[in-house]
C-alpha cells in the first residue's frame, strides 16, 4: 500500500488580460495583449475553428475532428498555430493527432473584459 497523498486538481481562476472596457482606458500593453487575441479571432476561419474546439465534447478536439472548414489541412495548421500563438489555445500530441484545446481562463478573461465594469 502506498503513502502517496492525491490532491485533486483546483480549476485555475481567470485572469483577465485587462479591466473591463468600461472601467478605464487600456494601457499601450494591456491594448497589444488584448488586440493580439482579437486578431487572431477575426478570421473566419480562424473563429470557426476556435468555436469548433471550445464547444467540442469534453472541451478538445483532435484536428481530425475539425478540420472540415472549407481550406486545405495545411491551411487548418497555419490557422491553428495563429490561435497557439495569441494564447487562445493550447495542445498536445497523441501519437498521430494533436489534440487542442481552449485555454482555461481564456473565454472568462475575454468575458470580463468585455463586460460593464461594477457598480460602486
Amino acid at each position: 500500500m502506498s503513502n502517496v497523498n492525491v490532491l485533486p486538481l483546483l480549476e485555475p481562476e481567470a485572469v483577465p488580460c485587462c479591466p473591463p472596457l468600461t472601467e478605464r482606458p487600456l494601457t499601450a500593453d494591456e491594448a497589444e495583449r488584448t488586440a493580439t487575441m482579437f486578431k487572431a479571432l477575426g478570421d473566419p476561419v480562424r473563429l470557426r475553428l476556435f468555436s469548433a474546439v471550445a464547444s467540442h465534447e469534453g472541451g478538445e478536439a483532435c484536428v481530425c475532428d475539425i478540420s472540415d472548414v472549407g481550406v486545405s489541412q495545411p491551411t487548418v495548421s497555419h490557422h491553428l498555430k495563429k490561435l497557439k500563438e495569441a494564447g487562445l489555445l493550447s495542445s498536445e500530441r497523441r501519437g498521430t493527432w494533436v489534440y487542442y484545446r481552449v485555454e482555461p481562463t481564456v473565454l472568462a478573461a475575454m468575458a470580463h473584459l468585455l463586460t460593464r465594469a461594477a457598480s460602486v
